[in-house]
């Protein structure tokens, strides 16, 4: 199963119509104009700019810059130019689902079958992976039991991250992480639990936290 938390990708044909040098550079104008004055130039502002003698060349370029949809155009008004919108292609990736982690107890991570489709840019080209979270220990770090985060795959983390802790080789658990002396403090976002205190040889970091998703009903 699949579950998208994000915006439709936008799939664009395979014809691009391309603009002309001329056309480029009015539309380029206009655009300028529009920033500088926060209204559209008129046809002759556009006329007297381009060295033009005659609207009609500026009504031509205008017409093909609508056709195009860069442009669009309100008739019987003077300042009738309105800038369209560029459609943006949102590229994404799809990152599994491998079971619950607990934000207290820990407990084992069962991998499950499904997936999320996450914007691209949340991830940055970085193997990763997503879990749901069990438990209220990390609530104070605006994470609640059913949210999903998602985990930078990685063996080691700075002092302070948020981890996915293996204790064990058999319970996973969501703590931030601290390296004291010999030991290792993972401490949960609660203050009503304590933090753990481990062996370094009794952990290993399978990931930090890069982002946090909620689902509402």
């Amino acid at each position: 199963m699949t579950f998208a938390f994000c915006s439709p990708i936008l799939i664009y044909g395979d014809t691009m119509i391309m603009l002309t040098k001329k056309q480029h550079a009015l539309l380029q104008f206009i655009k300028d104009f529009i920033e500088k004055y926060g209204y559209a130039p008129t046809y002759r502002e556009i006329a007297q700019h381009f060295n033009l003698h005659s609207v009609a060349t500026v009504h031509k370029h205008i017409k093909a810059l609508a056709a195009r949809e860069k442009i669009k155009k309100q008739y019987n008004h003077k300042r009738s130019l309105e800038l369209v919108e560029p459609e943006t292609i949102l590229r994404v990736v799809e990152l599994p689902l491998l079971g619950f982690i607990a934000a207290g107890k820990p407990i084992e991570a069962i991998q499950v079958d499904e997936s999320f489709q996450l914007p691209e840019s949340m991830v940055n080209g970085k193997e990763a992976y997503v879990l749901k979270v069990r438990g209220d220990s990390m609530i104070e770090e605006h994470i609640q039991d059913g949210d999903y985060v998602i985990i930078e795959k990685r063996n080691y983390a700075q002092n302070g991250e948020m981890i996915v802790a293996l204790l064990h080789d058999s319970e996973v658990t969501l703590k931030r992480i601290y390296f004291e002396n010999n030991k290792v403090r993972l401490q949960p976002g609660n203050p009503s639990l304590s933090p753990l205190i481990i062996e370094p040889d009794a952990l290993q970091i399978q990931g930090i936290v890069i982002g946090i998703m909620r689902k509402y009903k």
